[in-house]
């Protein structure tokens, strides 16, 4: 068995924070492999890989029980196996909801990038000290 890591540092290496983390295993999208015996979360190498999952699937506003169902389909119960022309079926259509919220992202960052560069430019025409009317 590899080696496990507490929740801070997990909590450090992945960005996320103790509340965050401690949420997903409340709401069972990530649960720890194991427990020392004084009661920590003990996180493998697997456990770690599944969070940066959701933190990825988290700002395309997937919802927890997508989350939970996209998990399963990527992380088959049998290792090695063959995914189903169900699980496949799902993938496919995860991974359309994902590419058409990054299409939605994008357009939200243009409108976001114009705004900063009108902002910008206001600030280039006004002498400094000057007041808005």
């Amino acid at each position: 068995m590899g080696e496990h890591m507490r929740i801070g540092e997990v909590a450090e290496r992945t960005g996320l924070s103790l509340r965050t983390i401690r949420y997903y295993e409340e709401v069972g999208l990530v649960v720890p492999s194991a427990r020392s015996q004084g009661g920590f979360r003990l996180y493998a190498e697997p456990d770690i890989d599944r969070l940066d999952l959701v933190k990825r699937m988290k700002p395309l506003g997937f919802h927890l029980e997508e989350m939970r169902d996209l998990l399963d389909v990527l992380d088959p119960a049998t290792p090695g196996a063959e995914p189903s022309n169900e699980q496949r079926a799902q993938l496919h259509r995860y991974c359309e909801t994902a590419e058409q919220r990054c299409a939605e992202l994008r357009a939200k960052l243009e409108t976001a990038e114009e705004f900063a560069a009108m902002l910008r430019k206001s600030l280039e025409h006004r002498p400094a000290g000057a007041t808005a009317r």
